[in-house]
């Protein structure tokens, strides 16, 4: 507020529940959650920074001992009005009805008992609470939260036909890959359909969950964006302001005769009356206007570049570890976790070179030396960043290579070790029980047996990577854990090809949520965008968990080849799957029309198969799975996103028989064709 009143704003608005925080999931069932948020809005209300600028700040509200998620209006030590959301958001990450009620009186108010601690500040008892619009000296203003911008009843256009010239969105919209330029797009129908200003505010950062709040704040006037915020940065908070000329939307609003005659025959708004002008003075006169600017839009490798990088900068911060540890393969997905451990860094420095405070004192008490400002990535990896090769018998030379080429790159504290010796201690722990050795199968062993020869070693990893973790920093001499971060991506969860406690297990996974496909682009962008020459190597290389004994010095083992579907095919079937809604028949049907996977119906419904029985047996994988950064929207991650049963019937009955009538039929069709 302090930040807007310097530049000259009269009116500010914040993103949504901003003084609670909007990850407070559960703890908005505590009565404390919402005597805070009261104890917060009379510490700002009675401010003296925060006088004469009209606020609206978003925070739950219990209202006839119903919950709310609200944003409430203030001026001058004064509450003007409460208004609580209109539609609730209940898909994706997304749960408000388990804590909020909508409000459903439409322009309709009642009177709100003010706590004590609000009266003792204003001099009021009550405030009007519900669905109402203010009005001052120069315009009218009205708001929507979140949720009501993207639904198909938006309460823009009743606000707009009303004669609202202002409309402020205080939003909790989190990061998804390509998903700002839908909200750009929504933001500029909003204000160009009925005219307008429309304000939109998001939050920044990490606030404690899964989800990464991106920013991408934007002032829209007359369907053109005008100013707009960054969509990732260090920054803990970010202001943007516009000086419009209300005069400009009165007439494009009256020019649009169809409107003017739908608005003619709207219902009011209730109208609370603010002793206030937006405008005040005839200095206002000589200010220029704000004018149309075009927005930028980041392509999807710059969004992984940043979105994940300051998600795990914020939990560095915030976790009181002093860095990070990383089984380092030399592969595609560990080396893009590598990747974004280098951009956070790289990140951390351009943010002390503009004398960012809350990350200067954030590094120095991370590293434990009060007069330390970062200039070098590179030593800044070193000191933050630990990554091991864990190689085995089964490793070859250029993934060794792969991966201490790209720690020289990212200057990451380096370390090679191999497992062989622990591995054969877990064997011969088993032996002695039973009198049997396990083989691989190159070596004439059975699937189970050289299944299980693969899982010793990914779990001997995780327990090594633990074990580094808390005292790498100790044998260097410094204090303080490492966090353990993961590598397991999207289309690799949704298969279930990981190894259940393997080094999928692990504190955090900034790729968790990425296709592979998009990580293969991401790798390429690293390349030429921080000079990481090793990545070359590291992009041809064919992908490979190294865990079957080589052939004569060469990788015997692929990862499309084990999963016996491409990548690229994961990413469609997770699409269908979870954006398309598809079960096993109806996926089918819509791959047989599609031209990327043209086959024969008989393969095809193999395929179709294969990825929903590998699905089922696996699915328990996920409830183990280690907490993602969300990025993509086909996430199988069950705490929230991807709600299912992780006990399925993995021979699909019912299912299976339909696709199996569905290609007869075809076959039927097909030869009925070629006879005519």
């Amino acid at each position: 507020i302090d930040i807007a009143k310097k530049k000259g704003a009269r009116y500010r608005t914040g993103q949504e529940l901003e003084i609670s925080g909007y990850s407070c999931s559960d703890h908005f069932l505590e009565s404390d959650t919402f005597l805070h948020s009261w104890e917060v809005l009379a510490r700002i209300i009675s401010h003296p920074d925060c006088q004469d600028i009209l606020c609206d700040v978003g925070m739950p509200v219990m209202h006839k001992n119903v919950s709310y998620n609200c944003r409430v209006f203030f001026l001058n030590k004064k509450v003007l009005l409460i208004r609580p959301k209109i539609m609730l958001c209940n898909e994706g990450n997304y749960r408000e009805p388990r804590w909020f009620t909508a409000w459903t009186k439409l322009k309709q108010t009642e009177d709100h008992f003010l706590p004590r601690m609000i009266q003792d500040i204003t001099g009021q008892r009550t405030v009007p609470f519900g669905d109402a619009v203010l009005s001052t000296y120069d315009t009218c203003i009205g708001a929507e939260i979140c949720e009501e911008l993207w639904n198909p009843y938006s309460r823009h256009i009743e606000l707009a036909l009303d004669g609202v010239e202002i409309i402020s969105n205080g939003s909790a919209s989190y990061h998804q890959l390509r998903k700002m330029f839908i909200r750009v797009d929504l933001v500029k129908s909003a204000s160009r359909k009925s005219g307008g200003v429309y304000i939109f505010c998001n939050g920044v950062g990490c606030d404690g969950e899964r989800c990464y709040w991106d920013g991408g704040s934007m002032i829209a006037v007359n369907g053109d964006i005008v100013s707009e915020g960054p969509q990732f940065c260090l920054e803990e908070v970010s202001v943007i302001t516009a000086t419009v000329d209300l005069e400009d939307v009165r007439t494009y609003k009256n020019y649009v005769r169809s409107r003017a005659e739908v608005a003619a025959k709207s219902t009011s708004f209730p109208r609370v009356w603010v002793d206030f002008a937006l405008s005040e003075g005839e200095e206002y006169n000589l200010i220029p206007e704000t004018k149309p600017i075009t927005f930028s839009l980041m392509p999807a490798e710059e969004e992984i570049r940043l979105g994940p990088a300051c998600w795990l900068w914020d939990y560095l911060r915030r976790s009181g570890q002093g860095g990070y540890f990383l089984p380092l393969s030399g592969g595609i997905d560990s080396s893009s976790t590598a990747c974004v451990v280098a951009s956070m860094c790289h990140l951390i420095c351009e943010a002390v070179a503009t004398g960012n405070k809350t990350v200067i004192q954030d590094i120095q008490r991370i590293t434990g030396q009060q007069s330390y400002f970062p200039s070098d990535p590179r030593e800044l990896a070193n000191r933050l960043f630990t990554t091991c090769y864990m190689g085995s018998e089964n490793s070859s030379a250029d993934t060794k290579a792969c991966a201490a080429g790209l720690a020289r790159d990212i200057g990451s504290y380096h370390l090679g070790i191999t497992i062989d010796l622990a591995v054969e201690a877990f064997l011969k722990i088993f032996s002695l029980a039973f009198n049997v050795r396990p083989k691989f199968k190159a070596h004439g062993g059975t699937l189970r047996e050289n299944l299980a020869m693969q899982n010793v070693q990914a779990r001997v990893r995780m327990v090594l990577s633990y074990l580094f973790a808390q005292l790498s920093l100790w044998a260097r001499s410094k204090s303080g854990g490492l966090l353990v971060l993961g590598s397991a991506n999207v289309d690799e969860s949704l298969r279930g090809y990981l190894t259940k406690y393997d080094c999928s297990s692990a504190d955090i996974n900034p790729i968790g949520g990425i296709s592979k496909t998009d990580l293969r682009r991401f790798i390429l962008h690293c390349s030429t965008t921080y000079k990481f020459t090793s990545l070359a190597r590291i992009y041809q290389a064919p992908p490979t968990a190294e865990l079957e004994p080589l052939e004569e010095g060469k990788i015997a083992q692929t990862d499309e080849e084990d999963m016996g579907m491409t990548y690229d095919e994961l990413s469609v079937y997770g699409k269908l799957r979870k954006q398309n809604f598809c079960g096993p028949y109806s996926m089918f049907c819509k791959l047989l029309h599609m031209s990327s996977h043209q086959c024969p119906p008989e393969q095809l419904a193999d395929k179709v198969k294969h990825f929903f029985r590998s699905y089922a047996v696996n699915r328990h994988k996920m409830t183990v799975l280690t907490p993602a950064y969300h990025c993509e929207s086909y996430s199988p991650d069950d705490n929230r996103f991807d709600q299912r049963q992780f006990l399925y019937n993995a021979k699909w009955f019912w299912q299976f028989a339909r696709i199996d009538a569905e290609v007869s039929w075809f076959c039927v069709l097909v030869v009925f064709d070629f006879t005519e």
